[in-house]
C-alpha cells in the first residue's frame, strides 16, 4: 500500500537517510513494480470493474514474495523476521473476526462512499469474503474499520502491509551504509541545544 512505503520512506529520511540509492537498487525494484501494479488495480475497483478481484489473493501472495529479493540481496534476516511476525499477528487478527462473523470479513466503509471506491451494491457484485458491517457484526475493532477512502483496512491489514513498510525502511538505511560506511542515523529524539553561559 502506497501510504505506508511513503511512511518508510519519510522515516527513513527524517534519521538521515538519502532517498536517492533505495530507487537506483535493484533489490527493491520488485517491490515498487507491485506497488505500481496494486495502484492500477485499485484504479480498475474504483471504476467498478471487478474483474480484477479474483486475482486479488494471487496477487497478495506475489506481492508479500517481492521483498524477498530486498531481504535476501541487502541481508535483512532480521527486519525480515520483524516484519513475518506483524504478517502472523494481523492474519491471526484477520481469520479471528472472520471466524466469529460466519466466514466473512465484515466492512464500515465511508470515505470511500465519497471517492467512489465502494458503492451501494459493491458488497454484492463482488460476492467474496466481504459483507457490509452492521449492528450485529462481532468484534468491530477488528474489522475493516480504517477506510482511508480508496481501501478500507483492519488492524491485522494494517499489520500485514507494515511488513511492507519494515522492509523498505531497512532497506533504505543498509543502502546508505554501503553507501557510506561512517553513516548512523538521526536519533530519534532531538536533544535540546546546549547554551553558553
Amino acid at each position: 500500500m502506497i501510504i505506508i512505503f511513503l511512511i518508510a520512506i519519510l522515516f527513513a529520511k527524517f534519521r538521515g537517510c538519502e532517498i536517492k540509492p533505495a530507487f537506483k537498487s535493484v533489490a527493491l525494484y520488485p517491490p515498487f513494480i507491485f506497488e505500481i501494479i496494486y495502484l492500477v488495480l485499485q484504479v480498475f475497483v474504483m471504476t467498478a470493474n471487478y474483474d480484477v478481484i479474483v486475482f486479488a489473493e494471487i496477487f497478495k501472495k506475489m506481492y508479500l514474495l517481492s521483498f524477498l529479493v530486498p531481504i535476501i540481496m541487502l541481508k535483512l534476516y532480521k527486519p525480515g523476521l520483524i516484519g513475518s511476525a506483524f504478517i502472523v499477528a494481523g492474519t491471526a487478527m484477520n481469520n479471528f473476526v472472520i471466524a466469529l462473523n460466519n466466514g466473512k470479513m465484515p466492512v464500515f466503509p465511508t470515505l470511500t462512499y465519497l471517492t467512489g471506491y465502494v458503492k451501494s451494491d459493491t458488497f454484492e457484485r463482488i460476492n467474496d469474503i466481504h459483507v457490509l458491517g452492521n449492528a450485529d457484526t462481532k468484534m468491530i475493532i477488528l474489522a475493516d474499520i480504517f477506510d482511508v477512502g480508496w481501501s478500507i483496512l483492519s488492524i491485522g491489514d494494517i499489520l500485514i502491509h507494515s511488513f511492507a513498510g519494515i522492509i523498505v525502511y531497512f532497506a533504505i538505511v543498509e543502502l546508505n551504509k554501503r553507501k557510506d560506511e561512517g553513516f548512523t542515523l538521526r536519533p530519534l529524539i532531538l536533544k535540546p541545544r546546549q547554551t553558553e553561559n
